[in-house]
């Protein structure tokens, strides 16, 4: 099994960041919460900070970072496990993306993503319009 984790970086707006994967990738041109795969020996909480340093070049505040929600494909091969992160230290760059964009909750299902985006996006909409 493939373990995934993926930030839901909200602003001050209440927005969510929303990356466009490359196009010479799998699932190339489409958008998604920024993440990596969780290396051996790792936790999700060290394998995100790194992520989000690669991808995005900031530092996620530890105490602000919040399990979300998860999803799998059906054959349990992929689990992206997805946390929502409020504070974080440094301004956000398209490091290993084609693009980055703030999206109102609302916003978020309009957006072309890869399947397993689709559920975590839902519950990122969930979570932020229950809060209102």
């Amino acid at each position: 099994m493939i373990e995934v984790v993926a930030a839901a970086l909200i602003n001050l707006q209440g927005q969510v960041l929303m990356q466009r994967r490359r196009a010479n990738r799998a699932h190339g041109g489409l958008w998604e919460f920024p993440g990596g795969k969780v290396e051996p020996r790792e936790t999700d909480l060290e394998a995100l900070q790194r992520e989000i340093a690669e991808e995005l070049g900031i530092a996620l505040d530890r105490d602000a970072i919040v399990y979300l929600a998860e999803a799998a494909d059906a054959d349990g091969g992929i689990v992206i496990r997805l946390y929502s992160c409020r504070r974080w230290h440094g301004e956000a760059a398209a490091l290993d993306a084609d693009a980055l964009q703030w999206y109102d909750p609302g916003s978020l299902g309009l957006l072309a993503m890869p399947p397993l985006d689709v559920p975590l996006a839902a519950a990122v909409k969930e979570m932020l319009e229950g809060a209102k």
